[in-house]
């Protein structure tokens, strides 16, 4: 009998942190679940450490050249047996009840095509805090298309559930960008309306320096890209410049010398810029995310 949950795992060097995440997935209860993972060609100890935990734990594993995230993705897509899936990345860990919970919400929303939850920030050396990160909690319960498209409300990648009928049905995830979630969740929302995000802790999100997320000039262009196909929403330069803002207040509390090398790319005379631009010269100790 196939699983109500498939869980999808792109794995690329994360040899200290892989065997975390995974046991965190392998440990959850109350649903029925597989766990498949494709090692997208690590250079480091990650692929013996994966086969290792394969026989001890018993998932599905692929281990091959490098192709890439998103076309590893869609690989994963292909393989997936349940009736929903989650992506989850190889250096997060997954909270217990995570699957049981939403999987759960969906069985008793049909309407609802996917669920979001929450997430807690966690360190290099696992080191988490109690409370979800405030800039998702803010979305709860629902988020609209222009919401989200507005910077108003935000949703994480890490923390979603998605009917697999209805991700195949829209096409997967579009080759066109280097990274998955931000293209697709735009495209949901807009065929949605609104989606719901779930009071519930869904990951302990890992931020270290090797982050795919913490390639600044790759992200940027991308965001800007995804937004242009959305050109002819009647707010779409205010949209622009709200996501410019976010970025340089991201910047201005990862990467100060970087925030300033950008700003002529940034700038805006914008209320949302100019609430911002002050966090260039306030110390990160003093920051608030």
């Amino acid at each position: 009998m196939p699983p109500l949950v498939s869980v999808l795992m792109a794995s690329y060097n994360h040899e200290k942190y892989v065997e975390a995440s995974v046991r965190s997935v392998m440990a959850q209860k109350g649903v029925a679940f597989e766990l498949i993972v494709i090692d997208d060609g690590s250079t480091d100890s990650s692929p013996e450490i994966l086969e290792r935990l394969r026989d001890e734990l018993r998932f599905t594993y692929v281990h091959r050249p490098n192709k890439g995230l998103v076309p590893t993705m869609n690989e994963l897509i292909s393989m997936a047996r349940g009736k929903y899936f989650c992506s989850f990345a190889s250096d997060d860990m997954m909270p217990a009840g995570r699957l049981q919970k939403q999987s759960e919400y969906l069985e008793a929303h049909p309407e609802d095509p996917l669920c979001f939850g929450q997430i807690v920030l966690m360190d290099g050396e696992g080191r988490h805090g109690e409370e979800f990160d405030p800039r998702y909690t803010r979305s709860v319960p629902r988020v609209t298309f222009d919401e989200f498209f507005m910077g108003k409300k935000e949703v994480h990648g890490c923390s979603e559930m998605i009917r697999l009928d209805f991700f195949r049905e829209h096409g997967g995830y579009d080759s066109e960008f280097p990274f998955e979630d931000f293209p697709q969740w735009l495209k949901f929302f807009k065929i949605c309306g609104s989606l719901p995000v779930l009071p519930v802790n869904c990951c302990y999100y890992r931020q270290h320096g090797n982050n795919m997320s913490l390639d600044n000039t790759l992200m940027y262009g991308t965001f800007l890209k995804v937004l242009a196909r959305y050109s002819d929403h009647p707010r779409y330069k205010e949209a622009v410049n709200i996501w410019k803002s976010h970025w340089f207040s991201m910047l201005a509390y990862r990467d100060k010398k970087d925030a300033l090398r950008k700003l002529p790319q940034l700038w805006s005379f914008s209320l949302p810029f100019l609430k911002r631009f002050p966090k260039l010269f306030i110390p990160r100790f003093l920051l608030k995310r």
